[in-house]
Formats: structure tokens, sequence, C-alpha cells
């Protein structure tokens, strides 16, 4: 008896072993973007995994320039639209985020690490932005909400304007993408577990020396941009 014991053991053991390995396998497969260390990269592709098979994420991958700076802006429903971004990037992103947020207890650590740059929205809103112009001027992707707080689809805020003149510093594109189909919208960590059938969608790039585009992007980030695959489809 104690033999046979020992023998399921070690077989449940052998599988355990299996699965994990076959678990780093499917994770290491699944990194796109190169964050500069391992464990994050290992993050990159857990989280793409997450987004793809939990949260069943139907995206287009974001066509962002293989290198050089880019300003990527989305609408901010939940708190798991940066993890979608993420999941449908290329490349790394640097997103600006609330200072309550950065701060929170146990999670500042990891936001330092992924470079988040935080805003403090009452005051010294202007240090961020130098920060985030330093970040465009080396050559990353910088990475915004430009309602400037989470809400409901559909809500109407009106775009704060740091994109526009990061854009305008830099001479950078505005690449606009669309988020639905969230579970959990206007909650930050119930939106992360409930399962959703999540979307992100891609729009036309905005150019910084077009102001009258401003009104578009409004419109795409609240849901009523005229998607020009819709259009070819409803002609």
């Amino acid at each position: 008896m104690v033999e046979l014991y020992s023998i399921v053991a070690l077989l449940l053991v052998i599988v355990f072993i299996v699965l994990l390995i076959r678990g780093f396998k499917a994770i290491s497969a699944a990194q796109q973007s190169d964050w500069g260390k391992t464990w994050m990269n290992f993050l990159d592709g857990l989280n793409r995994l997450f987004c793809k098979h939990y949260h069943r994420l139907h995206y287009t991958p974001i066509p962002l320039p293989d290198d050089g700076p880019a300003i990527l802006v989305a609408n901010h429903i939940s708190g798991l639209d940066a993890m979608l971004m993420i999941a449908a990037s290329p490349r790394p992103l640097r997103f600006l985020i609330a200072s309550e947020q950065y701060e929170r207890f146990g999670f500042a650590w990891f936001y330092r690490a992924i470079g988040c740059i935080p805003v403090d929205r009452s005051r010294h809103q202007k240090t961020a932005l130098r920060v985030a112009l330093r970040v465009l001027k080396s050559g990353e992707v910088l990475a915004l909400f430009p309602q400037g707080k989470m809400g409901l689809p559909g809500e109407s805020h009106k775009l704060k304007r740091g994109y526009f003149w990061l854009a305008q510093q830099t001479q950078c594109p505005i690449y606009p993408v669309f988020i639905s189909g969230i579970t959990g919208v206007g909650t930050i960590f119930r939106s992360m577990l409930q399962r959703s059938h999540a979307k992100l969608e891609n729009y036309p790039l905005f150019h910084w020396h077009d102001e009258n585009s401003l009104a578009s992007l409004q419109a795409v980030l609240e849901g009523r941009g005229n998607h020009p695959d819709k259009a070819k489809a409803n002609s």
C-alpha cells in the first residue's frame, strides 16, 4: 500500500512538472515586447495569454511604428484597460497614471518597474508632462487616457490637452484605440476578475498639427467615431 501511494505521489509530481514546463513554454511563446528585463517579458507573455483566453480579447495589433516616439490614447472604462492595451501592443508602453493609483499599497513597486509616470491631478501636472516629454524624445511609446478619469461608455468628458501638447512638442502621431466589451465597467479590480468579451479597435492616427481633429478624437473615445471599416461595410 505504501508503495502504491509513493507511485501515485511520484506520478502527480511528474504531471505537475510537465504542466509547469508547458506553461512556461506557452508564456515564453506569447511574449512579444522587450521590456528589458526577463521577469517583465515573462509578465508580458502572461498578460497576453490572460487577456486572450480569459477575457477573450478580440483585436488586431496596434499599428505602432517599429521604433521612434508615438502617443497611444484610449477611452478609460475599467482597471483592465491598460492590460488590454499592453496585450495588443507590439512595443512596451509607458503610462501616465493618477498619483493616487500609482501610490496604492503594494502596487507602487510594479508601476515604477514598468515605467509608469505618476500625475498629481491637484498640482504639479507640468512635472509629469516634462517627464512624459523626455520619454517621447527618447523614442518610447507613451500611453494615456485623455478623458482624465474612468467613466461609463458614452459619457462625455472634455479631453485633457496634455496629450496634444506632447504631440506638438515631439511632432509624433497620435494612435487612438477604443475599448469595449468589459464586464466590470467602472471598476478596477472587479473588471480584472470578471470574465469579459473584450474588444480593442484601432482607429486612423491623428496628427499633431490638426487641432480640428480634436472633436473627431473625442467622438472616437466616446464610441461615436465612424470607423473606416464600418463605413465601407455600410456603403
